[in-house]
């Protein structure tokens, strides 16, 4: 018997005293995180928010099986959020719809969240109705046409069935009652409401679809209230997908389980407190690039200079050589040696070693 399937569900219960020391440590840390970020100033606020939220919604794609373009993801953001940053790119529609989901619910995480809003979600998740080849009802609660809704894995003729959700005739009521609660919680922590908004929402397992990702930034937005802000500087979904095998066993074990969620809440929580001690090297790198471009605030680059150090600062894939510069930056291959050897007297690059055709170089970092 399934969670959904006990008396008296959803009367979720947890022992307090065995999460209290956890919930300590994680509110301190989110507390202590968001206080370094304010004093960043704007700017890099921003660039930690787009950094983050690039992350958030490629993983939480990853952990589903689908590989999201980053560099797509990023630019899809970054004109959202009217952002002027360079190397934008267009953006698939996929990609388009799953930014527009996590954005409306970061971004607008005050206001409520109803059935109109999460059917529109699900919508922009499947723009063409197709998940992969498979043809699904996008924008619309699942039906069960095809037999019960169930999580499984392995070969055809040896399937393990993980989980199986509740009939399709119940959905509606379920997700009225989810509804209802998400709205009005009452007096609980509000790192443990994200917890449970995860898990309640993925046991229902409303959509034929994208229950996963929608759950994650079900949670994502039950943490954007907690924090009253709708900037974002840690991703959940990054860790969930760096330990996603733990998540998996932990949230099976948990459906197959009573209605007491300790286990499920303190897993949520130590999962929450590794994505905030993550964000550190976020910081870092964004701290990083900061005092990189104090180097040049006397002597401003050109813009080929800028556009081309920003992408290596934003983690630039394989050897920099001459002719990829003059291609990224679409200038001669005479043109981008020289912006090369300007940057090498400047102390921003540095030729590797080798030589020839082969030549390369790479950033300093002070």
């Amino acid at each position: 018997m399934y969670l959904w399937g006990k008396p008296d569900w959803p009367a979720f219960t947890w022992d307090e005293r065995s999460l209290a020391r956890s919930l300590v440590h994680v509110s301190r840390e989110q507390g202590r995180l968001l206080g370094k970020m304010e004093a960043l100033g704007f700017d890099l606020r921003s660039e930690a928010h787009l950094r983050t939220l690039t992350e958030d919604v490629v993983k939480s794609s990853e952990i589903e099986g689908e590989m999201l373009e980053p560099d797509q993801v990023r630019s899809s953001i970054a004109r959202r959020l009217g952002m002027d940053v360079g190397g934008l790119i267009p953006a698939d529609r996929n990609v388009e719809g799953v930014v527009e989901m996590m954005l409306d619910a970061t971004g607008n995480y005050a206001e409520a969240l109803t059935e109109e809003r999460l059917l529109a979600w699900h919508g922009s998740l499947f723009p063409t109705g197709q998940s992969g080849m498979r043809k699904i009802r996008a924008g619309i609660w699942r039906n069960d046409s095809s037999g019960p809704m169930q999580v499984v894995s392995g070969p055809v003729d040896r399937e393990k069935v993980h989980y199986e959700a509740p009939p399709a005739d119940r959905v509606p009521d379920e997700m009225a009652n989810f509804l209802r609660w998400f709205k009005q919680p009452g007096d609980i922590d509000p790192l443990l409401i994200a917890g449970l908004a995860h898990l309640w929402f993925v046991t229902i397992h409303p959509f034929d679809d994208g229950n996963g990702r929608i759950a994650r930034t079900i949670a994502d937005m039950a943490l954007a209230r907690s924090e009253k802000t709708n900037q974002r500087f840690y991703s959940m979904s990054a860790q969930i997908r760096c330990e996603h095998k733990v998540y998996y066993d932990t949230l099976e074990w948990t459906q197959k389980g009573g209605l007491d969620v300790t286990q499920w809440q303190k897993w949520f929580l130590n999962c929450l407190l590794r994505a905030i001690e993550g964000a550190q090297e976020t910081l870092g790198t964004i701290l990083d690039k900061a005092h990189f471009w104090e180097r040049f605030t006397k002597e401003p680059l050109n813009k080929r200079q800028i556009k081309i150090l920003n992408r290596f600062l934003d983690g630039f894939e394989g050897k920099l050589t001459t002719s990829k510069w003059a291609k990224i930056a679409k200038c001669s291959q005479d043109t981008a040696y020289r912006d090369i050897l300007n940057l090498i007297d400047r102390g921003a690059l540095q030729k590797d070693s080798g030589g020839g055709r082969s030549t390369s170089y790479s950033l300093i970092i002070e």
